[in-house]
């Protein structure tokens, strides 16, 4: 036999082999007789094209029907996709103990910053989880709510000596406000003045920039390693450049470095850190008498405080004022609102004061419910699972992606979604929804243990800029809205265009 037939022969058989794979890992929901959607070699159900995220799980979910979930796969591997808010329920808060992990990509070794509490599962999460929501208590966000509110000050004056009186101003904001949250969380977990308001190349912000827009790896990589970790981190995949995992650990050491040797105290994020890293009960419970937290541990958690805190409050707030440009009666009365409230408090932004915009919240619930940065939540079955009421069986192992993006987009839960409207969020109407029908800051556990401050600094920024300037649509700006395709986070390509006139 020749050469060339042995390699024709090897070719056929290596493809032979690879068909059989596929096609063996295809019928796994048809085998299991449930709800799915059919995969296209070689890549299940992803889309061949280039597209965000959000459209591939939303191809998915509209094949719902009354089966409690759709079954799709990404690549070879099937995952589960919820259609039941019962179910959805389950897994995120009823029988968290058997979702209790994420089985999300990091890589201590390469990635030190990667280590933490959102990425992590086990005993590991369990821990750090203990120790870190006491920083987020009420209390606690009192103690930093002057910080916050001097920043949006800082901002007001910024943004001020930019937009004169007279005509509008044509702003792009989205950057706007990414430098503002910069300098909130710079101020309030490492207690530095990033003045990236003034200086838009301040190592702070040029940092974050880099965090979300010039990551080593694209969103396609970043799938591949969430399903295959262990190949993934041989390959010695990270999710963080080099030179970003030196600046903030560099900044963590020095900063710790600097407080500890002056004794310097604040009521910020970083002096709780210190505390968990010398042994320190923050809230006097014994609960978080555990081992200390290593210094990477601590830079860890900073760092996911610092990316997490700056990008989600700044794009909610860049998707709250895009539909109140749209929407000007609903901003007049979130900022006839401001006005009553403040009127009562002495002209004084107060953190009573702000308890009491309720309008103002549920604006920003409104913009979250439309726009969910995380579009969609990982968890992984820790043991077999039978569904309720069902005879369907979750293996030990399985991936579940909770689609937010279209829970909150379904017409069945929110009518006419497309449709902004800030009364969804009423007392009585959250009421009358299924418990699990809004996942902004997900559910369980396992929520977003920086809610709290997130909420606070979102409030506050839109209660400055609402009090001081009214926001309209510009030739620029985007109508309908297109999603940038490369950014995990859902984001607005190109920017965000508005008018802004001081008032």
């Amino acid at each position: 036999m020749g050469t060339l037939s042995i390699v024709a022969w090897s070719v056929i058989s290596i493809v032979s082999l690879i068909y059989i794979y596929f096609k063996k890992k295809y019928s796994f929901w048809k085998d299991r007789g449930v709800n799915y959607v059919e995969p296209t070699f070689p890549l299940g159900n992803l889309p061949s094209r280039k597209a965000h995220f959000k459209d591939f799980i939303t191809n998915v979910y509209k094949y719902k029907n009354e089966n409690p979930f759709v079954g799709a796969y990404i690549i070879a591997k099937p995952i589960v996709i919820p259609t039941s808010l019962d179910f959805v329920q389950n897994i995120l808060v009823k029988d968290f103990s058997n979702f209790h992990e994420r089985g999300a990509y990091s890589n201590e070794e390469d990635d030190p910053l990667s280590a933490h509490m959102f990425n992590v599962d086990g005993e590991k999460w369990k821990l750090l989880r203990t120790k870190l929501s006491p920083t987020f208590t009420s209390g606690k966000m009192k103690f930093m709510f002057p910080t916050v509110v001097d920043v949006a000050n800082r901002f007001n004056g910024s943004l001020a000596d930019i937009v004169k009186p007279g005509p509008g101003s044509e702003l792009e904001i989205r950057d706007l406000l990414a430098r503002f949250t910069t300098d909130v969380i710079g101020s309030c977990a490492f207690g530095i003045e990033c003045n990236s308001l003034k200086d838009p190349k301040s190592a702070f912000r040029f940092y974050g920039r880099k965090i979300f827009e010039d990551a080593p790896i694209g969103a396609g990589t970043l799938l591949l390693a969430f399903q295959y970790p262990d190949l993934a981190r041989k390959l010695h995949i990270t999710q963080t450049r080099k030179e970003v995992i030196n600046f903030f650990m560099n900044t963590v050491r020095e900063t710790i470095a600097y407080r500890e040797k002056n004794n310097v105290k604040r009521n910020d994020f970083m002096n709780f850190l210190i505390q968990l890293k010398n042994g320190e009960s923050i809230d006097d419970e014994r609960s978080n008498q555990m081992r200390k937290l290593t210094m990477e541990e601590v830079a860890a958690q900073a760092f996911l405080f610092f990316a997490a805190g700056f990008e989600t409050s700044s794009t909610t707030m860049t998707y709250s004022l895009y539909e109140l440009a749209l929407n000007p009666e609903i901003q007049e009365k979130a900022r006839q609102e401001i006005n009553d409230v403040l009127a009562n408090h002495e002209g004084e932004l107060t953190y009573e004061a702000v308890q009491e915009m309720r309008y103002i919240d549920q604006i920003i619930s409104e913009a979250l419910r439309k726009y969910p940065p995380v579009v969609f939540l990982f968890r992984k079955a820790a043991q077999d699972y039978r569904i309720p009421n069902t005879k369907t069986i979750i293996e030990k192992g399985m991936e579940i992606m909770i689609p937010v993006y279209c829970i909150h987009h379904d017409p069945a839960i929110y009518p006419n979604p497309e449709t902004f409207d800030p009364e969804r969020f009423t007392p009585e109407q959250i009421r009358n929804r299924h418990p699990t029908s809004f996942l902004g800051f997900g559910d369980g556990p396992r929520n977003c243990v920086g809610l709290r401050f997130g909420r606070m600094q979102t409030r506050i920024g839109l209660i400055t800029l609402l009090r001081n300037y009214r926001f309209k649509p510009s030739r620029k700006t985007a109508i309908p809205l297109i999603f940038d395709s490369e950014l995990v986070i859902l984001t607005p390509k190109g920017g965000m265009y508005l008018e802004i006139e001081r008032i």
